[in-house]
């Protein structure tokens, strides 16, 4: 009896194995075939017209979209990291973790996080764009986005710190030091790799937005003046040129451009959390 669950026992874990393997072997193939057809199809296009300052229908510029989606992705971080990880420090280290006050932020961070990129867009829409009178504008942008990954941010804090052992509390308590230099100087540098995670996640989701954000940052192809002006992220300079279908191999350029971008944005997250964290 105990040889025949032995020999099930084996036959599960064999199963279990090769799903996992056939799961990471078809997303890394998703992956690398998504990466080489972009390469592929962008690299021969990208050519010094693209990144006149001024656009027009010529060269169909994407450096006003490039300086746009950083001031963007700045804008955004800059409220979204303090809001997110201020709200994950006083959950775990400040509210009791049974409390109806935690319970309803992490109900309401897991709803966020499902809503429909959409929803944000006409909710940015009527409130930042027409209630409030900003308008189509970089500021619009900027708070509708904040919105849309604060619920990231939160999570990834959160389960950051929740991570790191209590021993570390207890023995920096033991020490006489304060909560805050506990907080500031020990478990927050303990938990850097998670929130270096959920701000990742965070300019992933900002660079590659669009519906969003053009109910709320527009898609004028100009580099935005101050933040109540309009302009037009590399996502939506993208999806305009593919839906044209006249400059379809712009557009493959612009995602070559797009890819580098998100790259270069995560390793300067890394390198300044790394910097902090010593």
């Amino acid at each position: 009896m105990s040889q025949r669950r032995g020999e099930r026992r084996g036959v599960y874990e064999w199963i279990v194995q090769a799903a996992v393997w056939l799961g990471i072997a078809l997303t890394m193939g998703v992956l690398v075939y998504l990466l080489v057809h972009i390469l592929w199809n962008g690299i021969p296009f990208v050519t010094a017209d693209l990144f006149a300052y001024k656009y027009n229908t010529s060269n169909v510029s994407l450096f006003p979209a490039l300086i746009t989606t950083i001031y963007l992705t700045v804008g955004t971080l800059l409220l979204a990291i303090p809001l997110g990880v201020g709200t994950a420090v006083y959950m775990t280290e400040y509210a009791q973790r049974d409390s109806w006050l935690v319970k309803w932020v992490r109900m309401a961070s897991e709803t966020l996080a499902g809503i429909p990129s959409i929803v944000y867009g006409l909710f940015g829409f009527l409130f930042f764009v027409i209630f409030l009178q900003l308008g189509y504008s970089l500021i619009s942008g900027i708070l509708t986005m904040t919105i849309l990954v604060l619920p990231f941010v939160i999570k990834t804090t959160e389960e950051a710190l929740l991570t790191v052992p209590t021993g570390l509390r207890e023995g920096s308590y033991g020490l006489g030091v304060g909560k805050r230099d506990t907080i500031l100087k020990i478990i927050l540098p303990v938990a850097g790799r998670g929130i270096v995670a959920g701000v990742i996640l965070a300019i992933g989701r900002i660079v590659g937005e669009t519906v969003a954000l053009m109910y709320t940052i527009g898609t004028v192809p100009e580099i935005p003046g101050n933040l109540m002006h309009s302009g037009r992220t590399m996502a939506i300079h993208m999806y305009a040129l593919s839906s044209e279908g006249i400059h379809t191999d712009k557009a493959y350029a612009t995602g070559v451009i797009l890819i580098v971008v998100v790259v270069l944005m995560n390793e300067i997250s890394s390198l300044v959390m790394n910097k902090w964290r010593k």
